[in-house]
């Protein structure tokens, strides 16, 4: 009833007050949207959004199909941890565009958990895994681009590699990362049983790698 005669009172307000009054409540609400939005933007059309494009699309796969495989609730929990950690780093160094940092957080979780495979970087270098994230960085700094947005997205996978992947088999140790139930069961639909492959690289990738059921000291990918 509150509500209603809110409204009421609202409506009687006159129309030009009412109209911008409501546009300034709606514009600031939609701030909101933007803190989900602003990990889609990549900038304009060029190298360096489809060079971020082929590293979404790559590890993110991976991730999915490898470690997170039948565990879809946990993956998007995973986006949701770093998307909020992110936010509120991010605002402390006014950055405001972390698609790219939550690419690079990707790039850090799964090359943490590979951390035999070696990977050819652009057919220039060749290293073990972990050291991807900081190459990216330097390749970043090399372009002319700011580097705080690689340095944000690594620190945050660190956090969520070291509470999920670490910390839990310290002695004394637990997992702190639980996924709510209600995503569970959101997720529930989204997953759908698969039988396990390898996984299959794409050839027109400037980095290649060999999964870790295949590699041996004596062996690394090339292009």
């Amino acid at each position: 009833m509150a509500w209603q005669g809110l409204a009421a009172e609202f409506l009687q307000v006159p129309a030009v007050t009412r109209t911008y009054t409501s546009a300034c409540v709606l514009t600031t609400a939609a701030v909101v949207w933007r803190l989900v939005t602003n990990f889609l933007f990549f900038g304009p059309l060029g190298f360096s959004f489809f060079f971020n494009m082929l590293f979404v699309f790559r590890y993110c796969r991976m991730l999915e199909e490898g470690s997170f495989r039948g565990r879809t609730a946990d993956f998007v929990f995973m986006f949701l941890f770093g998307g909020v950690l992110m936010t509120l780093l991010g605002l402390l160094g006014s950055l405001f565009f972390l698609g790219q940092a939550l690419t690079v957080m990707l790039v850090y979780v799964w090359s943490r958990r590979n951390p035999r495979v070696r990977v050819n970087f652009f057919g220039l270098l060749t290293f073990q895994a972990p050291f991807l994230p900081w190459a990216l960085m330097g390749f970043s700094l090399l372009l002319g681009n700011s580097i705080l947005v690689d340095l944000l997205g690594i620190a945050v996978g660190h956090v969520y590699y070291f509470l999920e992947d670490v910390f839990p088999n310290q002695p004394g140790g637990k997992r702190l990362l639980l996924t709510p139930s209600f995503l569970q069961a959101a997720c529930t639909c989204l997953s759908r049983p698969s039988t396990p492959r390898r996984l299959t690289l794409l050839h027109c990738s400037p980095i290649k790698c060999l999964p870790t059921s295949a590699w041996s000291p004596a062996q690394h990918s090339s292009l």
